[in-house]
């Protein structure tokens, strides 16, 4: 049976006259989407489960303003990234970690243009800097010989370079890792970006995210592993309407590792 999760807010933590190792951003999918919340609770089971000192905003977390600023709304972007610089500022946070590249990217490289300057990790290289310093084991699981295909997040892979940490993280679960044709560098948007997310599909002979199932189902792999939360709504969308869901699972990095593991 699974232990209770713990979370604590940072005006709790701050009240206590502590203060946390890291803030976990949850993001708005995170929050609000039904699918995102099951990888937020896999994500805290592993933090309270490696012994992480985490707090998170609670209801004084605002959105990124990532979705407006790539809709073109720069102005709506700044109002929203300096209402959350104050509050982040406020609480002296130096450390922010997010289940979501698209917060990952907002934060770590356009938050500093407007006074907020942190460390910020998603959360697949952070559980990888677990699993390296020896605070979060994992041995197979339930994952243990599958075969994964993992679909690299555009701000996370081509947008910020890093290829190598949700690999690693799965090459611990001890699976078959088999690779897209288009993957790393040379990777696919599924389609959620740029604020696609929100808006219908322009006209066209196909949607993004089918052509990239169909990337997927290529490998003739059992799960598609994402880190991203659109990502893994996109490709679960591509799945269902190929009607391969019985036979094809999508799961985010953090559900995987928590496969693992008895929390």
């Amino acid at each position: 049976m699974s232990t209770p999760i713990t979370v604590k807010t940072m005006a709790e933590m701050m009240a206590a006259g502590e203060k946390p190792e890291v803030l976990f951003w949850v993001g708005c999918a995170g929050s609000f989407d039904d699918r995102a919340k099951k990888i937020t609770r896999a994500f805290v089971r592993l933090l309270n489960g490696a012994g992480v000192s985490f707090a998170v905003l609670g209801t004084e977390e605002s959105c990124t303003g990532d979705p407006a600023k790539r809709a073109g709304n720069e102005f709506l972007f700044q109002m929203q990234a300096i209402q959350n610089i104050q509050v982040l500022n406020g609480y002296e946070v130096t450390k922010i970690v997010t289940t979501c590249p698209h917060c990952f990217n907002t934060l770590k490289n356009e938050y500093p243009d407007l006074g907020g300057e942190y460390e910020v990790l998603h959360h697949t290289q952070f559980l990888n800097d677990l699993m390296k310093s020896g605070k979060l084991k994992v041995e197979g699981g339930e994952f243990k010989g599958k075969r994964i295909t993992f679909h690299d997040p555009c701000y996370l892979g081509r947008g910020n370079n890093e290829y190598e940490a949700p690999r690693e993280l799965l090459q611990k679960l001890d699976v078959e890792l088999v690779e897209m044709k288009r993957c790393k560098s040379k990777g696919l948007c599924c389609g959620a970006g740029g604020a696609q997310m929100f808006k219908e599909a322009e006209k066209g002979d196909k949607e993004i995210n089918i052509e990239r199932t169909e990337d997927a189902l290529e490998t003739k792999a059992e799960i598609v592993a994402t880190g991203c939360p659109f990502c893994n709504t996109m490709m679960t969308d591509g799945v269902k309407s190929f009607e391969k869901e019985k036979s094809v699972q999508v799961f985010d990095l953090a559900e995987l590792v928590l496969g693992a593991k008895d929390l």
